[in-house]
């Protein structure tokens, strides 16, 4: 990217990015969510980064936040309210490190203070004497709003410093505490599911619901909502008075000031990011919402020598956690053709980090939501994890497009066969290739087949099958059991021991539950829950194959969508012949012997990593107890199983509706019970 290309970059993500501030932190309503916004930012920053001289004093990369709102006096802060720069992992925390110990004395003895970043609305508490006599909201960082008879009612908060030996010399003279205002996330359920009784709009989230509630006229209606003041600064006109920011955390308790308790010392990055970590996984059994640590150099007194740049202070920074959603740019738009033939848009991107995972293409669905959506090539782009799993394109951003995006246009043919698609209903979202012998429709199936969800053959991934059918050793997937060690050794991807490992997998494999081989045929719309159902009520593959649709239809869950399929699978003679082909070759899945469970009737979903499970067998244990395991959050789910590493999303869509939540040890109880 050249100067005048950086330059208009940098103009539209400054224009975009100052919309949202204004937004989030005036008007306390979101635009998009903030892990998008902290995207955009990060690209900023790293522009501004490689083009200096474009840096402006106007730019959100040097101020802290939005303007005061009128209606309060406007206080200038003594002290600067500044913001933090954000770091994303432990490189870029390690980075942090070398850049600071270039600027300290050469014998500095490192320290560094964590604590768990609150998502609330910052303030400052200015106590004369001991005796509060002023709340003032963060503002633009040097003038805030004074916001005093509103944070009076917080119960939270001190009106009069406690006294405690040792501490005395914080009740004279002038002391300033700083902290958060937040919304606990079971006070804020509370108040949505009275204001829908109500009838009343609800509230976006717990962070705007405290920030709008802290700048009520009404004093009266502060006092109604339950807010709480979380401390995490001390400032004194004597340094001296706070040598370290663990002191100032044990005063703060000692003031009478909540505090956060996991808030610790590290003497190394390696202890600080076990730290990280651990709070990662715990982070959803937290009362509030955190999007990630606040670390600082403890000494503060080497904090203050490492001085300030911009916006934010050397010594300190703000590490946040893998990102359920972020923005990148889209370079190509191609078709996938999948093992029913549906032809798929899927987004080629840059690559950017999301929810842990570095992602390089999503899915765009179909060609009506590329429409719908207006996607188009060049285009940046808001991307999330759908259902903590699958890339998906959330929104173009419209207003950073320069002229140069290209809109889609659905190609007419197969890019695989030339085949030309078609729609079989005009309702049809997807078009689709109808050459059954497709060659993405061929490996695709047998690699579905051999799924973890399906008959779970270990070595049969996507390159060994596309081998396999390129050498024309196997056409469809009856034939992967006629392989032998001797004629899969003739491929280059394999040695001796592999190719005696792969023909095991497959032969070990020869008699699969009913409902592993069911989904493992690939019969359009269904699933893994619905072949369960299925292999439940059928018990064999002998009576489904001979089913009525009004036989399939009297199955609960299963409409005339998913009985017409099913039906027409067993009719196609293609279908027979391969299951013909299977019972050549002695494959055939158990006939289902028991039905049913303790846990018949309930439906789970799982999210996050379970440490005893993977999600695949805590997936079939709950079938094989007679429950339904669940992709993604509905009304009807009665359980959602949270392991480590748990979006926050996911969390708070299940508090919204209710479902209860277990962790994995009770999990684990449950299924034993049953």
């Amino acid at each position: 990217m050249n100067k005048s290309q950086a330059s208009d970059r940098i103009a539209k993500l400054r224009e975009l990015i100052n919309d949202y501030r204004y937004h989030y932190h005036v008007l306390d309503e979101s635009t998009m969510s903030e892990a998008a916004a902290d995207s955009l930012k990060h690209e900023l920053t790293q522009l501004e980064a490689e083009f200096p001289e474009l840096i402006t004093s106007d730019s959100p990369t040097q101020r802290v936040a939005g303007a005061p709102l009128p209606g309060f006096t406007q206080v200038e802060h003594r002290t600067r309210m500044l913001s933090l720069n954000d770091v994303f992992d432990e490189s870029e925390v390690r980075a942090w490190e070398e850049r600071i110990k270039k600027i300290l004395p050469a014998n500095s003895i490192l320290e560094y203070f964590a604590d768990i970043k609150m998502d609330g609305l910052a303030c400052a508490l200015v106590y004369e004497d001991g005796l509060l006599v002023r709340g003032i909201t963060r503002g633009d960082g040097f003038v805030g709003e004074d916001v005093t008879m509103n944070i009076r009612t917080i119960e939270s908060l001190p009106l009069r410093l406690r006294s405690s030996p040792g501490y005395e010399k914080f009740a004279i003279g002038r002391t300033e505490v700083r902290g958060e205002i937040v919304m606990y996330k079971s006070d804020f359920e509370a108040l949505n599911t009275q204001r829908a009784a109500e009838g009343k709009p609800l509230f976006a989230n717990p962070r705007n619901t405290a920030a709008g509630t802290i700048r009520q006229l009404n004093p009266q209606l502060v006092a109604n909502r339950p807010l709480h003041f979380r401390a995490y600064d001390i400032y004194r006109e004597d340094p001296v008075d706070t040598p370290t920011n663990e002191y100032v955390y044990e005063s703060l308790r000692m003031l009478g000031f909540l505090a956060n308790k996991a808030a610790s010392v590290f003497k190394s990055v390696e202890l600080l990011m076990q730290f990280a970590e651990l709070w990662d996984s715990k982070r959803q059994s937290l009362v509030f919402n955190t999007d990630g640590l606040v670390i600082k150099v403890n000494n503060r007194e080497l904090y203050r020598r490492l001085g300030v740049v911009g916006k934010a202070p050397r010594g300190a920074v703000a590490l946040k956690y893998a990102a359920e959603q972020a923005t990148t740019k889209v370079k190509d738009i191609f078709i996938s053709i999948g093992r029913t033939g549906a032809a798929t848009p899927v987004a080629m991107l840059e690559p950017v980090v999301v929810a842990g995972s570095t992602v390089q293409m999503a899915t765009l669905h179909n060609e009506s939501e590329v429409l719908r959506k207006d996607i188009r090539v060049g285009d940046t782009v808001i991307i999330h994890k759908a259902g903590d799993i699958i890339p998906e394109v959330v929104e173009p951003l419209m207003t950073l497009r320069d002229g140069s995006e290209k809109p889609f246009v659905m190609p007419a043919h197969c890019p695989d066969c030339t085949t030309k698609l078609v729609k079989y209903k005009a309702a049809d979202a997807a078009w689709r290739c109808p050459n059954e012998a497709c060659p993405s429709r061929a490996w695709k199936r047998i690699e579905h087949f051999a799924s973890k969800s399906a008959l779970d053959i270990e070595g049969l991934g996507e390159k060994n099958v596309i081998a396999l059918i390129n050498s024309k050793l196997v056409k469809d997937a009856a034939d992967i059991y006629k392989l032998t060690p001797e004629a899969v050794l003739k491929l280059d991807r394999f040695a001796e021991i592999s190719a005696n490992k792969l023909v095991s997998a497959i032969q070990s494999k020869k008699q699969p539950p009913l409902y592993r081989f069911i989904y493992g045929l690939g019969i359009r719309h269904v699933g893994v829950q619905t072949a369960t159902d299925l292999a439940n009520n059928f018990r064999s593959l002998e009576t489904l194959s001979t089913a009525t649709i009004g036989e399939l239809e009297r199955i609960d869950g299963i409409g005339s969508v998913v009985a017409e399929s099913v039906a027409e699978w067993f009719s196609e003679p293609v279908n027979l012949k391969l299951l013909q082909s299977f019972n050549e070759q002695e494959v055939w899945p158990c006939e289902v012997k028991k039905v049913g469970g303790k846990l018949a009737g309930f439906h789970f979903v799982v999210t996050g990593s379970l440490e005893t499970l993977g999600r695949e067998e805590a997936a079939e244990k709950i079938r094989l107890h007679g429950g339904v395991f669940q992709s993604s959050l509905g009304k009807e789910t009665d359980y959602l199983v949270v392991g480590a590493k748990v979006g926050a999303s996911k969390l708070a869509k299940a508090n919204k509706l209710g479902t209860k939540q277990l962790n994995e040890q009770e999990f684990l109880k449950l299924l034993s019970s049953s």
